[in-house]
């Protein structure tokens, strides 16, 4: 009787842990999100990230860097945002996994980062070279966007969710839904991804 008291109680606390665990573990930061792919001559350069922060998370950074408080971020401003409010998601893939015909592809570094403010809302725009060049037959790309501990929720926005530019010389087909090969938080959620097609005309 006493092992089933026992064995009893440490399953309720297991239980209470994992509840504690996903009460707190819900997004916080909600980001709004458009996608360009990027062709070059050869195929696929990489993908242009547009994100568009909520209003609590907006006026957090806006506290911390707008040093000013004018409204507008300087690119002093841009700077410090950039080095203690964005780098620090490298070592989460900057929340973007790259799948290349299945195998990940690291995203090891970001280009042309920028950060402003629009109508009080936080927006970052940058830059993922990712050089995957076309063949006769169709290359796959799947690109999820997802914090792994979701405390940030990112999804596509409705209007203009994604755009391809410079795709002349390629087929290329192109849909978002959800990635339903990956599971987050306690394997409850499917994060949204891109997937992407495109060979040689």
């Amino acid at each position: 009787m006493k092992h089933m008291v026992i064995k009893s109680v440490l399953m309720i606390s297991w239980l209470l842990f994992i509840l504690i665990e996903i009460t707190w573990g819900h997004p916080h930061v909600f980001i709004a999100q458009n996608l360009t792919v990027v062709f070059d001559e050869k195929g696929v350069a990489g993908f242009n990230v547009y994100w568009k922060f909520d209003d609590m998370f907006s006026n957090m950074i806006c506290e911390d860097h707008d040093l000013n408080k004018n409204g507008t971020l300087e690119k002093t401003e841009v700077t410090s945002i950039r080095e203690k409010a964005f780098s620090y998601i490298a070592e989460f893939n900057y929340f973007i996994y790259v799948k290349i015909d299945g195998t990940p592809f690291k995203v090891k570094y970001v280009t042309d980062f920028s950060a402003k403010l629009e109508n009080g809302k936080l927006i970052y725009d940058f830059f993922i070279p990712c050089h995957v060049s076309a063949i006769k037959n169709f290359k796959h790309i799947n690109i999820a966007f997802y914090d792994p501990n979701y405390y940030s929720a990112i999804y596509f926005t409705e209007q203009r969710p994604f755009a391809i530019e410079n795709n002349n010389k390629f087929k290329v087909n192109a849909h978002i839904k959800r990635d339903k090969a990956t599971l987050i938080y306690y394997d409850m959620v499917n994060p949204w991804a891109l997937f992407l097609d495109f060979k040689l005309k």
